[in-house]
């Protein structure tokens, strides 16, 4: 029996719903989703398995115009996601613009690599305006597919992963077919802190964060922890920590109960603060934080 494998790499907009999407198809919270743009800072694998086919789905940092060496390095991640995909899903919504950054969907239009358009939250939108953006993007983007989908709600994802399967090429796994990701067991933990300073701190203070899991250590019972959080200035580590550290607290309590949840174990979860100034433009430490 022959089988199918492949790296199908979501590339979009921030904020068009791109981690949402992978979470669907792969069956597991993988990628973190917030409200906030910039939520998603690396590539990451999710994996879906079955007895002829492996797709292996990248979910990408939203296409931005870089301020920091950090950003400049999400987008080398968007750039390498063009450049081995075996299968790329474009993904935008009902009411971004095309012209965003033209210079991307220049080269979706200019790509060999086949392309699927996903024109995401369609359950927000009435038929008509539907039908007009499907003929619009078939226009713009002659070479590719367009679904309307519903990411959040699991609407026509199914056609998407079936047409998919159908597009695969012919190769051996690429990966053990019980492996979920290609993310060590620390940096999920690390992804789902940033989630929850992401979504308890307003302004900067997101953005100006970095999570390193110093230590992880599986028990029979209990998985044991310990993370620093680093910010780039000193007034940020009083506000992330917060009168009486309960700020912090709140940040590690709801991370604690999402690893419960992912490890399916008791989580002791230790948090610490630290100050690395403008860890965001430094080029050593951001190569020590996996950038």
């Amino acid at each position: 029996m022959e089988h199918r494998a492949g790296f199908v790499n979501i590339i979009g907009n921030p904020n068009v719903g791109k981690s949402t999407l992978m979470n669907q198809m792969v069956g597991e919270k993988i990628s973190i989703i917030t409200s906030k743009s910039q939520t998603t800072r690396h590539r990451i694998m999710g994996i879906v398995n079955g007895d002829d086919f492996q797709i292996v789905y990248s979910d990408t940092p939203g296409i931005i115009n870089p301020a920091y060496r950090m950003q400049e390095s999400m987008m080398n991640f968007v750039s390498s996601a063009f450049e081995d995909a075996d299968i790329i899903l474009y993904m935008t919504d009902i009411v971004e613009t095309r012209d965003k950054y033209p210079e991307y969907l220049e080269r979706i239009k200019k790509t060999d690599t086949p392309v699927l358009i996903l024109i995401n939250k369609m359950d927000l939108s009435p038929a008509e305006k539907v039908l007009e953006l499907q003929k619009t993007w078939e226009e713009e983007v002659p070479n590719a597919t367009v679904y309307f989908i519903s990411a959040l709600k699991n609407h026509n994802v199914d056609l998407v992963f079936e047409h998919l399967l159908k597009l695969l090429p012919e190769n051996p796994p690429y990966f053990p077919k019980d492996q979920l990701t290609d993310k060590t067991e620390r940096f999920i933990v690390s992804e789902i802190i940033r989630e929850k300073i992401l979504m308890n701190y307003k302004q900067e203070i997101p953005y100006s964060t970095e999570v390193v899991v110093e230590s992880f250590k599986e028990e029979e019972k209990i998985i044991r922890i310990e993370a620093t959080i680093y910010v780039a200035r000193e007034s940020q580590k009083g506000i992330l920590i917060g009168k009486k550290g309960l700020a912090l607290k709140r940040v590690g309590q709801h991370a604690r109960q999402d690893s419960e949840t992912f490890f399916g174990k008791q989580i002791y979860l230790g948090l610490y603060v630290r100050v690395k100034k403008d860890w965001r433009d430094d080029k050593n430490l951001l190569h020590q934080f996996g950038y």
